[in-house]
């Protein structure tokens, strides 16, 4: 049974749930009309990956899977590159197995180099419309519900890109279209090319956004919010710092956080643990899980629909599950807020 609700401000996936309906409501993702569970599933931490440690194997992340599932979730976000393809293969055989494709969204995304050569990467008519093919053969489907830009391609002309995605769609290849981490005005501009044209528009945004990082706060959000674009944010619990994966003097606890060389780049700032210092105590007081307050705390900003959850375990499930049903106070969501200061911007 799926609960069903119009939109995420009146979600039911904040009262206890009965016992065996699924945890995770379910909400319209933006202004169109297809419907996804208030978390999504990133994919990139399963299929076989030898410059990834913590990447677990089909074995591994079946029972993961299995509880997302159960739990109520149908969102699965994935990628050409994860893995090497590793991801998306992966994904396809899980769903195949565990669920049927008219109850599962399938999201995955397309830029990065799949293929060598100058025109294995990027936005231009001949990658998307090889990738789309290559991640469909992969996948095991005739379609994805969601065909995702995973960054702006400013070596294209952005008319080419938005026409061959148009025709992705036409061909029943993707039902909707989404995009990822660029500036607003790329974000922008994509769109307005799209509209004029009568083309498929962009129904999503999956950018970077949680409490050590708000600098979408700005501009991209504001955009979604007057454009009615869902906003599905990755990283929520940025790199795991605002779980506790990480200690203000360098130290990483688990696999995972060892093996994100990037993460101190992004991640690491004395205020940023002062930020998590906060996320503790309020987790403490409410005997809670860390990652539990975060996430509670994403979930009731403004757009946000469905953020992009990691998950490693099937206690993670759980407690993202929970955190849908977590309602913060006026008082916990300003002493989460409070200590935030601007930085530069992630792209």
């Amino acid at each position: 049974m799926i609960v069903d609700v119009a939109r995420a401000d009146d979600d039911p996936g904040r009262r206890p749930a009965k016992p065996g309906e699924p945890t995770i409501a379910q909400v319209r993702l933006g202004s169109c009309g297809l419907r996804v569970s208030r978390l999504g599933l990133g994919m990139m931490s399963y299929g076989a990956d030898p410059d990834r440690a913590w990447a677990l194997d089909e074995h591994a992340a079946e029972p993961i899977i299995r509880r997302a599932i159960d739990a109520g979730l149908t969102l699965f976000d994935t990628a050409d590159m994860y893995s090497g393809g590793a991801s998306e293969v992966t994904t396809g055989r899980l769903l195949r197995k565990l669920v049927s494709r008219e109850e599962c969204v399938v999201a995955t995304k397309v830029y990065y180099p799949t293929t060598p050569g100058p025109n294995g990467r990027g936005l231009s008519r001949k990658h998307l419309m090889a990738a789309i093919d290559a991640s469909l053969g992969r996948l095991g489907m005739d379609y994805v519900d969601l065909y995702q830009l995973h960054r702006f391609d400013s070596e294209t002309p952005i008319e080419e890109t938005m026409l061959a995605l148009h025709d992705i769609v036409r061909a029943g290849k993707a039902r909707y279209l989404g995009a990822s981490t660029m500036p607003a005005w790329q974000f922008a501009k994509a769109q307005h090319v799209a509209i004029r044209n009568r083309w498929t528009p962009f129904v999503s945004m999956q950018n970077r956004y949680n409490l050590l990082y708000r600098e979408e706060e700005r501009e991209m959000i504001p955009q979604c919010l007057d454009q009615d674009v869902a906003i599905i944010p990755y990283s929520p619990l940025a790199q795991g710092y605002l779980a506790g994966t990480h200690t203000r003097d360098g130290q990483a606890r688990t696999v995972r956080a060892a093996g994100v060389r990037s993460g101190l780049a992004l991640y690491g700032r004395p205020v940023d643990f002062d930020i998590i210092d906060r996320v503790h105590e309020i987790a403490r007081a409410r005997g809670v899980a860390p990652a539990q307050i975060a996430l509670a705390w994403l979930l009731t900003k403004p757009g946000v629909t469905a953020p992009i959850i990691g998950a490693t375990s099937v206690e993670h499930i759980d407690e993202a599950a929970a955190a849908t049903r977590l309602e913060l106070t006026l008082a916990e969501t300003a002493a989460l807020e409070r200590p935030y200061q601007a930085r530069d911007v992630i792209g």
